[in-house]
């Protein structure tokens, strides 16, 4: 009856005591309303308030960029640790929810044992012989904390947030990974762009350097007009193997970024000529839906959690602990004996331990945890204020681009058709060759404009689509490779 009274007891305080939690419990941190309201820079025919679609890529319609993104979410190596780090969070999640259920460990052991050594020889009577018996033994043992102030329970919120947090990471990983790859993409295409133009360029410096030289030839030229014409074949030369040479470099990131060696060129991407455009609105939503998809600030909100629940913890140490031990031994000096009840053993009893906090270290751990948590809710605004901030700069500097690329666009016609009508009229006698090479440099330097600004558009865009934090949503499934099972 003794027994059972205690066991009652115990579960009775155990139930109890169990209800009490200390420590602060989150509440999801307020973020201005002026927050919630549409972006300031987007109050633009060329901006919906439409939501981003999930794989924003998809609004090019091209389906190189569509394979290269799917292809780099499975294999990139950035998303294949955020997602490993995700697996270790998670399983962090099961080691602490397993202090919330009893352990239990076993043991066995067999021993040979020998008493009596002989060391009464020589005292007038014969050393004994030594004894020497087998014994065996099976134990097992018990122990459950209870979890009186919610220590254990906090510990488990805390691993939570941080699975949240890494979930995020993984997330925010994507976006990284689905601009990058789209901003190297347009960067090869434009590249190709920039090259053709110059070639272009070159050739029709090429015509207008044999022009000069047969006129000089007939005696209808100077020499001067021959070298300024050199100048400006030289100077198309020159671009050339640059924008090839910034051509194979993105060639080479987009194969690193998709999991393969730079060696392995993506043939699609390689024969690209013109850098993705759209031609509709761009869909941008509002700052509500903003905040709901930016992966780093769900990643703060979950930080801040975690570290909330981390308060707790270390309030909860500051009080005794109780942890129920129970053991059970059997042991004989044969197998068979293991099986005999008066061989049999047991203990079973609560164990109180509290470190009383005199030194005041424990409570310093509190102070400590709160201010942590203070500093996560700072990150939490500051990453609130900056995915704002990063959206409403990407728009600015995309309108501007925009703009740039239609005036420059329209500049290069311009200087085409002024070029035109000159090398009529310098056939024709009318104008002269100093006047046919400024408007062939004018003309050089305006399609190399104009080829620049369709890069920066394009890049411009897919700062955008960054900012907005899309394109981690239905991701694929990634390619998770074990380090230690290798085939």
């Amino acid at each position: 009856m003794t027994l059972k009274f205690r066991l009652l007891a115990a579960a009775a305080l155990s139930a109890t005591l169990a209800a009490c939690t200390v420590g602060p419990d989150f509440e999801r941190p307020t973020t201005p309303a002026s927050a919630a309201q549409g972006f300031a820079e987007g109050a633009d025919p060329r901006f919906a308030a439409t939501p981003l679609p999930e794989g924003w890529w998809r609004l090019y319609q091209d389906p190189a960029l569509d394979a290269l993104v799917s292809k780099a979410l499975e294999r990139n190596t950035d998303v294949r640790e955020a997602s490993a780090n995700l697996r270790r969070a998670r399983a962090l999640i099961r080691e602490a929810r397993g202090r919330l259920f009893p352990s239990l460990s076993t043991s066995a052991s067999a021993n040979t044992n020998q008493v009596g050594t002989g060391q009464n020889a020589g005292v007038g009577f014969a050393p004994p012989e030594p004894l020497t018996f087998d014994f065996y033994q099976l134990g097992s043992d018990a122990s459950y904390e209870i979890d009186l102030f919610g220590g254990v329970r906090r510990s488990v919120e805390a691993t939570r947030g941080d699975a949240l947090a890494a979930a995020a990471d993984l997330d925010a990983a994507r976006v990284s990974v689905a601009a990058e790859v789209a901003r190297n993409y347009a960067l090869a295409c434009s590249s190709r762009l920039q090259a053709d133009i110059a070639r272009e360029s070159l050739a029709t410096q090429q015509r207008t350097l044999d022009l000069n030289q047969r006129l000089f030839a007939a005696g209808r030229g100077q020499r001067r007009d021959v070298a300024n014409a050199e100048l400006l074949v030289a100077q198309a030369q020159a671009q050339v193997p640059q924008f090839e040479a910034e051509q194979r470099a993105a060639l080479y990131a987009l194969a690193t970024l998709t999991g393969d060696t730079p060696a392995s060129i993506d043939a699609a991407a390689a024969a690209c000529t013109t850098p993705p455009r759209l031609d509709n609105a761009i869909p941008i939503g509002d700052g509500a839906a903003l905040l709901a998809r930016r992966p780093d600030v769900r990643a703060a909100e979950a930080r801040l959690a975690a570290d909330t629940a981390r308060v707790g913890v270390a309030t909860a140490a500051l009080y005794p602990s109780i942890r129920l031990a129970g053991s059970l031994t059997i042991g004989g000096t044969s197998p068979s004996a293991l099986g005999e009840s008066n061989n049999i053993g047991f203990s079973l009893g609560p164990l109180i331990s509290w470190s009383l906090p005199i030194d005041g270290a424990a409570r310093a751990r509190v102070n400590a945890a709160s201010a942590q948590a203070d500093a996560r809710l700072a990150a939490f605004d500051g990453a609130v204020l900056t995915a704002l901030q990063e959206t409403e700069q990407a728009l600015a500097r995309l309108k501007a681009a925009i703009e740039q690329e239609a005036s420059l666009r329209d500049a290069a016609k311009a200087a085409e058709e002024v070029a035109r009508i000159t090398r009529i009229r310098f056939r024709a006698g009318r104008d002269n060759a100093l006047q046919l090479l400024e408007v062939e440099r004018n003309l050089l330097a305006a399609r190399a404009s104009s080829g620049s600004a369709a890069a920066a558009r394009a890049e411009a865009e897919v700062s955008l689509f960054r900012a907005l934090g899309g394109g981690w949503e239905n991701a694929p499934a990634v390619q998770d490779i074990s380090a230690t099972k290798r085939d």
